[in-house]
Parts: C-alpha cells; sequence; structure tokens
C-alpha cells in the first residue's frame, strides 16, 4: 500500500494539470501577495489622500487592461486549447489577436488622454496618468493567454515572477514621499512589460510568425467580442469601481475602499490557479467528452467553494487585523468595507466554478454576456445613488448585491439550460454540436 501511494504521488507531482496549477499559484502569489507587501509601506509614506489618487489611476489602467485584453485572455485561450495541434491556425489566432491589442492599446492611450483633458486629478497628476496608462497598456498585451492555452505555463510563469521581484525592489528603493507616488504606479507595470516583450519572443519561437491583416484581426475581434462585453459588464463591478467612487466621493474614501478591496481580491486570489489552470482543460474535454468536462467542473466546484466560504470566514474574523497590520491607524474605516467583502470570496466562488468554468466551454458566452452586463448596470445604478451620501461603506455594499445578483443568476441558468449533476442526455448533444461547430470554424 505504501509503494502505491508513493507511485501515486509521484505520479501525479508529473501531471501536466498539477504543473499549470502550481505554475498559476506562484503568478496568483506575486500579482496579490506582491502588493500587500508593498502596500502598507506605500500606505504610510503616501497617506490616504494620496493613495487615494493612486487607486484612481490604477482603477482607470485597469480599464485599459479591459480594452486591450478584449476578451482575448477567454476566448483566445480556448482556440489555442482546442487547437493546440494545429500550428498554422494557432500562428494565425495569435496574429490576429496581436494586431487587434496593437488597435486596441492605440485607441486606448487616445482615451485615456482626452480623458485627462475634462477629470481634474489626472490633468493635475500627468506623471501619474502616464504610469497609469504605462501598467495598463503592458499588462492588457501580456501573452499569458497563450502559453495557457498550450498549458505551458512553467516558463511564462517564472518571467512574470522575477518581473514581480523587480517591481517590488523598485518601490522600496525609489518610492521616498508623496511625490514618487507616480513611481509606485510605474513600478506595477515593470512585469507585465517584461512578460509581454519576452512572452511574444517565446511564442513566435514555437509558431511560425504569421503577420497580422485586417482579415485575422477582424476574426480576432469577432471571437473575443462576446467575451469582451462579459469582461465590460464584470468590470462595472469588479475592477473599476475606486474609479467609479472617486467621480462621487472625496479622494480619502477612494483609499479606504481600495485597501480593502485590494485585501479582498488577494484573499480570493489565492482560488484563481485552480480556475484557470481547469479552464483550457474542460475546454479541450468540452468539444470530445462531455462526462469528462462535466466531472472536472465539479471536482474544481468544490474545491472551490469549500475554499471560498472558509476564506469568507476568515477575511470577516481578522478584518481589524489585517487593516490594522497593513494600513496601521489612518484607515480604520476600512474595517467596516473588509467586513463586507467577505461575501465575495463564497460568491465568487460559486459564479466562478459553477458558472464561468461550465457555460463558457459551452459556448454559452450570450448568457453570460447577459447576466454580466446586467449585473454591472446594477452596480452602476445603486452606486450613482449611494457613492455620495455613504461614499466607500455604499460602493461596498452596491458591489455585493451585484455579486449576488451574478451568483443567483448563473446558478439558475446551470439547474436550467446546462446541468451538471444530471441529465447526461443533454450534455452529450451539447458536445456534440460543439464539436461540429469547432470542425466547421
Amino acid at each position: 500500500m505504501r509503494q502505491k501511494l508513493k507511485a501515486r504521488f509521484f505520479q501525479l507531482l508529473r501531471n501536466d494539470l498539477v504543473h499549470n496549477s502550481t505554475a498559476l499559484y506562484g503568478v496568483q502569489l506575486c500579482r496579490k501577495i506582491f502588493p500587500l507587501i508593498t502596500m502598507p509601506y506605500l500606505l504610510r509614506v503616501l497617506g490616504p489622500s494620496v493613495w487615494g489618487s493612486v487607486a484612481f489611476v490604477s482603477s482607470l489602467g485597469e480599464f485599459i487592461v479591459l480594452v486591450i485584453e478584449f476578451g482575448f485572455n477567454l476566448s483566445a485561450t480556448r482556440e489555442i486549447a482546442q487547437s493546440r495541434h494545429l500550428p498554422r491556425k494557432c500562428s494565425r489566432v495569435m496574429a490576429g489577436v496581436i494586431g487587434a491589442q496593437a488597435l486596441l492599446a492605440s485607441a486606448s492611450v487616445s482615451a485615456a488622454w482626452l480623458a485627462s483633458r475634462y477629470i481634474p486629478l489626472l490633468r493635475d497628476n500627468p506623471h501619474l496618468l502616464w504610469a497609469g496608462v504605462f501598467y495598463g497598456v503592458f499588462q492588457g498585451m501580456n501573452p499569458l493567454w497563450f502559453f495557457q492555452g498550450l498549458e505551458r505555463l512553467r516558463l511564462a510563469a517564472s518571467l512574470e515572477i522575477t518581473g514581480k521581484l523587480l517591481g517590488v525592489f523598485g518601490v522600496f528603493l525609489f518610492v521616498r514621499s508623496s511625490w514618487d507616488a507616480w513611481e509606485a504606479l510605474a513600478f506595477q507595470g515593470i512585469p507585465p512589460m517584461l512578460s509581454t516583450l519576452v512572452g511574444l519572443i517565446l511564442a513566435y519561437r514555437l509558431f511560425p510568425f504569421t503577420p497580422p491583416t485586417p482579415s485575422l484581426v477582424k476574426g480576432a475581434m469577432i471571437s473575443g467580442w462576446r467575451l469582451f462585453v462579459f469582461r465590460s459588464g464584470e468590470s462595472l463591478y469588479g475592477a473599476g469601481n475606486a474609479f467609479i467612487l472617486g467621480l462621487f466621493a472625496p479622494i480619502s474614501s477612494v483609499g479606504y475602499f481600495a485597501v480593502a478591496e485590494k485585501i479582498s481580491k488577494a484573499v480570493f486570489g489565492l482560488l484563481n490557479p485552480i480556475r484557470e489552470a481547469l479552464y483550457p482543460r474542460i475546454s479541450r474535454l468540452a468539444v470530445v467528452a462531455a462526462e469528462g468536462a462535466a466531472r472536472l467542473v465539479r471536482i474544481g466546484a468544490t474545491v472551490m467553494i469549500s475554499g471560498g466560504v472558509v476564506l469568507g470566514i476568515m477575511l470577516y474574523v481578522f478584518a481589524p487585523q489585517l487593516i490594522h497590520i497593513m494600513t496601521g491607524s489612518d484607515f480604520r474605516p476600512a474595517v467596516t468595507v473588509l467586513r463586507i467583502f467577505a461575501l465575495l470570496p463564497p460568491l465568487l466562488s460559486v459564479t466562478y466554478s459553477i458558472g464561468l468554468q461550465w457555460l463558457l466551454p459551452l459556448g454559452e458566452d450570450g448568457t453570460v454576456n447577459r447576466i454580466f452586463l446586467t449585473a454591472g448596470a446594477l452596480n452602476l445604478v445603486i452606486a450613482v445613488l449611494v457613492a455620495p451620501v455613504y461614499q466607500h461603506i455604499g460602493m461596498a455594499v452596491s458591489v455585493v448585491i451585484s455579486e449576488i445578483y451574478a451568483c443567483i443568476a448563473m446558478v439558475l441558468v446551470v439547474a436550467s439550460r446546462a446541468p451538471l449533476w444530471k441529465d447526461a442526455t443533454f450534455r452529450r448533444s451539447k458536445v456534440t454540436t460543439l464539436a461540429k461547430e469547432s470542425c466547421d470554424g
């Protein structure tokens, strides 16, 4: 028995899915933990108001990331995963995505400059603005989706981890006062810049170079459009909350909100590698093996939901200690926001594991879009009504209400249209249709 367990253990260590999950955990730890390492230092050096300005511009950078990614991190990952043994097709997918992202990056930079003409905080802090744009452009063009689709993530993860370490050292070495706020944001752009440049070189060593043509760019935009709509709806109550709050509330309230939001996202980020490692595998299985895909989704859902509940409880219980350790005494109002956000890990774990991990591989992009656009519109309406009065507290409640709606809607759709725990006949017919569409494509 001991020999069998030992053999099983070493077999597990050689499993590609385990390797990819480990690599993604390294990336997520860097993306979530490293900012938590620098955040206590920055909060004490910058103070609530300047930190709020950084959070506001950083949120603008996340909007730029959203535009440049354009859903390619889901649509292109799915295409690469389903065509990994067709080098020419993978090369064409890559050319279309890169060409589209170059156009979107140009449009984003122009839009940011135009916005700075009308938003005082951006107009008065040009260095901070362009540091945020620098981060947004390179983070948006990061080709991690390509390696994720191939399930070859270790090298890409190593690049990002190295860049994140350089960024952390840069913050501690060069950010000394509130006048250096723009440098704190600029150093966030160094890791994605390195990952993007080196990642593209490595990608073109794996597949032959195909120049972006108008038809390839158009095809990539069409493939990513539905998922861009989904990401846009999600961003209205996910990535852009600090930016939205900054339009209605004092910049110090943005600082309180942003601290709690970053901590809660870092906590839930501990579950992201499970989702990101499973998604390309489920996308591939969805074309050829319905029951295998459904079984993998059920296993992932069990792990993620259990972890989400545990993380949510811990976040609520230890909120005062986390805020005190991370920020000191100047950010006490953030404790209430963080306790409200303790509901997010359980809600998000259900939304992502039961909804997105199953509906997107089955091609239910339109359904997902409607759910997230409605949730995003709901968040925007509630925020406009309550943020001017209740500021950071109102914004946090608005986010949670939107997440509750998205979670319930996703579960209802899965139960009625793509059941996971019964109706195998439906799954087989769905996958037959999906496989036919893939072959036709």
